[in-house]
């Protein structure tokens, strides 16, 4: 069995890195992977870059370098939601790129992709895992939640902008790559499943805590990542 990592950037990466053993590494198309192990199982790590192009150019690679069998996509992103604060964690049950509108063109609703759909659903069997594993760490001070994650080529730090998008799409928390990544597997038929950590809210002020926070957000959704391949 090999598992497909994927993170944005550098501090969600070096996360990952982190809770890995046996590292080598091999360099395809400008991309380092890092191939090694987390609880015996075979994990092939890589850093695509921000936003839905590179996300998707690199989920493609992986696919067709190293047999994958899941693929997850772990990193940060932004709450839109009170009840979600920094440090809490969101597993993708579904993802939809928000930012997709053809609804000019046809009947089509926004967010919906001709040919594929408007959702890309996260792997059944991993977020029945995930549920094991929210249980087995009730004691800790982070929520856990399942729900919806939006993606799009862009980071918002208007809030008023936020919740008009959360209130039309029903998004838990935003960020740059999951959706992509999701209809790359969708189309390659590769289960998968999206992690990530709050590391923002929309609050005015949110370009300062995303980078004061990222790192402590990316090892929680590592942690969470861990916890999870124990059980793959």
């Amino acid at each position: 069995m090999k598992i497909g990592i994927i993170a944005a950037e550098n501090e969600e990466m070096l996360a990952i890195k982190n809770i890995m053993e046996n590292i080598s590494e091999k360099d395809i198309f400008n991309l380092k992977f890092y191939i090694g192990n987390i609880h015996d199982r075979e994990c092939i790590l890589v850093e695509c870059g921000v936003g839905k192009v590179n996300a998707a150019r690199t989920t493609q690679i992986l696919i067709d370098n190293f047999s994958i069998d899941y693929i997850i996509n772990v990193g940060s992103a932004g709450s839109v939601t009170p009840e979600l604060n920094v440090e809490d964690i969101v597993i993708g049950k579904e993802l939809i790129q928000y930012d997709f509108d053809i609804t000019q063109i046809g009947n089509y609703e926004k967010g919906e992709i001709c040919d594929v759909g408007k959702y890309f659903y996260s792997d059944e069997k991993l977020i029945k895992l995930c549920e094991q594993t929210i249980i087995e760490m009730k004691d800790r001070k982070f929520k856990i939640k399942i729900g919806r994650i939006g993606s799009a080529d862009m980071f918002f730090a208007n809030s008023e902008k936020a919740q008009l998008v959360r209130k039309e799409f029903g998004m838990e928390c935003l960020e740059m790559e999951g959706a992509a990544i999701g209809q790359v597997c969708f189309l390659d038929n590769i289960p998968f499943l999206v992690i990530r950590g709050i590391s923002d809210t929309p609050n005015g002020n949110n370009k300062i805590d995303f980078h004061t926070y990222l790192k402590v957000a990316s090892k929680r959704a590592a942690e969470i990542l861990e916890n999870l391949i124990s059980k793959i």
